[in-house]
């Protein structure tokens, strides 16, 4: 895995998962189905045993090892977030650095530097898909094809896209925690394509245990 700094606060793909959302959130998409076109999306998120990814408006862990993954999984790629998730991040963190920062939020008004706000999941989907972005984001992966955008959080944004997602990037952890966002449901539409270790957790630096799991559609 590459080194993206480790105190950079976005392991999981949910630094501000909370059911606290911007309401547009929930009211943003319309339409089912996949994306058209050659647009593949990835959800990334970590998880506790409980299904805990957010409490307070940020994460109630830090582990380095999964802060790594999301690099490695997201760096040059466009990556998608609620409002309320981009507020969460500390502003030496914004924008995330390598990727292009779409924000979604329906208040036409909102800006902010580094981000290229969006009104809905169809908008950002299109910008990716046109290449309608910076020269950071909309980059081709090798494995599985195409152009990807990485939705990170929050939680009503994860519960509002999961079905029309290709990929999904998973670290589960071994602890259990209070929090009030939680992840998306997976089910048995999607298929384990990957698992690291295959059995048990990995020991984290920071004394957490950890496994990486990627789910994939059939």
């Amino acid at each position: 895995m590459s080194g993206e700094s480790v105190d950079e606060p976005v392991g999981l793909g949910a630094p501000a998962g909370s059911v606290r959302a911007d309401s547009a959130v929930t009211s943003a998409w319309a339409g089912s189905g996949a994306p058209a076109g050659s647009v593949r999306i990835g959800l990334i998120w970590a998880e506790a045993h409980n299904g805990v990814i957010g409490a307070g408006g940020g994460l109630p862990w830090h582990v380095p090892e999964d802060l790594a993954h999301f690099k490695e999984v997201t760096l040059g790629h466009p990556v998608l977030m609620g409002r309320k998730t981009w507020d969460s991040l500390p502003e030496r963190f914004r924008p995330l650095p390598g990727r292009v920062n779409l924000v979604l939020s329906r208040q036409a008004e909102w800006a902010a530097t580094g981000a290229m706000r969006v009104a809905s999941f169809e908008e950002a989907v299109a910008r990716v898909g046109s290449r309608a972005l910076p020269t950071a984001g909309a980059s081709e992966t090798p494995e599985g094809g195409g152009l990807w955008l990485w939705v990170i959080g929050g939680a009503e944004l994860f519960a509002a896209v999961i079905d029309r997602a290709h990929r999904l990037e998973v670290t589960e952890l071994d602890l259990a925690v209070n929090g009030e966002a939680f992840a998306p449901s997976i089910d048995l539409s999607w298929r384990l394509s990957h698992s690291e270790p295959l059995v048990g957790v990995l020991a984290s630096r920071a004394g957490v245990g950890y496994r990486f799991r990627r789910y994939e559609r059939p």
